[in-house]
């Protein structure tokens, strides 16, 4: 049988957009026709199991990881596929709450590889996805949640015809790929609601709104619409966790979900819990069996790493992989309120896929101190062009590699009441994690042998 590091050597070895530069979204670059085509000689296993569809700009991932909490709390056999990952391939494609393992990886991509051979356009994503569907079916997972890699309308992902999509906020992301403009992205983005299948989407600006909207008309899919249709209210935090209370249109004096605990800080988050919420309430208008209780505590037990995650708290430090504009303002905003400190220390680095001057833009004016670093990943932007960025900006920033030198930089920097933030990509996250793990005593986390992606 192939070893895991060849199974994972025999997916990257294919085109990658996902990390590289991408090209626009001509229909014989992105083709659904060619991984239906792929599913097709594989016995269709996206067709064995339920699924939930879940696209977005911002908080497509953490209303994955709640809707797979709630489906899991509830007792189902889940699987959830996300994407990019943190430390191991294996987190993308996971089953009960667990990481695939490198034996189910190697079996599987062994099974996969002479029809691939016959297959040479099949891409690194369109790959993982069947793999992730063919797991999930030799599982028996009675749930697929499904996270969009990109746009929507043309992700391998969007060959599911899931029982609701999910539409979280949408901002400018992936403009060269995407389009250049909201509603451009928007229509990418409600490419994945289905004909006659129901659609939640968060709260949008006027123009996102719109198109899903008038898709939604279109395809006869009823649409709920979170702040129309369910609303939210905050209840307070304690630094590590807040509460929140989730009720339908006209039931706010009964609310449904009262004071619900969520371990994921920023008020981003609670539009993602109320939608995710919104989604597993119509999985129980049409049959599921889900609890309330399932529910609070599907919520209550979720996890997202990386994602405004404290590892420390004198002084604070903080994780949390904001790639683009909107983002790192939403995480920016969120320190502020839900984590009080004197001065902020930030880590920084970025991908050559990102923006580094729009996600400077917005840490500059707040940062006491800018510690500029790069990932070892092969598409990390190098460090010299991104201090020079930080210059041209008026920004004096130090320059420290590897990221877990950045780090011990930064917190030798700070002071008590201070808090150290590492951000602008989640492979510079996830170094920073793998660090404060040797130095803290942790477990050791997961990892890939080197070299391979």
């Amino acid at each position: 049988m192939l070893t895991y590091r060849q199974a994972l050597e025999a997916i990257f070895q294919r085109a990658d957009y996902e990390r590289g530069d991408r090209p626009p979204y001509p229909e014989r670059v992105w083709r659904l026709a060619r991984v239906e085509e792929l599913l097709g000689q594989i016995g269709n296993p996206h067709r064995a199991y339920p699924s939930v569809h879940i696209a977005g700009t911002k908080g497509k991932g953490s209303t994955t990881a709640m809707i797979e909490s709630i489906l899991r709390a509830a007792g189902y056999r889940t699987g959830m596929y996300t994407s990019p990952h943190l430390h191991t391939f294996r987190e993308r494609i996971q089953m009960e709450g667990a990481p695939i393992s490198e034996e189910e990886v190697s079996a599987h991509m062994e099974e996969l590889i002479p029809i691939l051979k016959e297959r040479p356009e099949v891409t690194v994503f369109e790959i993982i996805t069947a793999l992730a569907m063919k797991a999930f079916r030799a599982r028996g997972v009675e749930w697929g949640v499904f996270e969009v890699g990109m746009g929507g309308r043309l992700d391998a992902t969007n060959v599911l015809l899931p029982e609701v999509a999910v539409i979280t906020s949408i901002s400018l992301d992936h403009v060269n790929v995407l389009g250049h403009t909201l509603d451009a992205i928007a229509r990418e983005k409600a490419g994945i609601i289905k004909e006659g299948r129901p659609v939640v989407s968060a709260p949008q600006r006027p123009e996102a709104l719109e198109v899903i909207e008038r898709t939604a008309a279109e395809r006869n899919a009823p649409l709920t619409l979170v702040g129309r249709d369910w609303h939210w209210r905050y209840e307070g935090t304690d630094g590590a966790r807040q509460w929140l209370t989730i009720w339908r249109e006209g039931s706010e004096a009964s609310p449904e979900y009262p004071h619900v605990e969520l371990p994921l800080l920023g008020a981003h988050q609670l539009e993602n819990a109320c939608n995710a919420v919104a989604a597993i309430e119509i999985l129980r208008e049409k049959g599921a069996s889900i609890s309330r209780e399932a529910v609070r505590q599907g919520l209550r037990e979720v996890r997202w790493p990386g994602r405004l995650e404290v590892l420390g708290r004198t002084p604070l430090v903080v994780l949390d992989g904001a790639h683009n504009g909107y983002s790192m303002h939403c995480l920016l905003e969120a320190v502020e309120a839900y984590l009080p400190h004197r001065r902020l220390l930030v880590v920084f680095g970025a991908g050559v896929t990102h923006n580094p001057a729009e996600l400077l833009a917005e840490i500059g004016p707040r940062a006491a101190g800018l510690f500029i670093t790069r990932s070892r990943h092969p598409k990390a932007a190098p460090i010299e062009t991104l201090a020079a960025i930080a210059q041209d900006m008026g920004r004096l920033a130090g320059t420290v590699e590897p990221v877990s030198a950045a780090l011990e930089a930064a917190c030798a920097a700070a002071q008590a009441e201070d808090m150290v933030l590492v951000t602008g990509s989640l492979f510079v996250v996830a170094e920073a994690r793998e660090a404060w793990a040797i130095t803290h005593g942790w477990p050791p986390l997961p990892s890939d042998p080197p070299g391979v992606y």
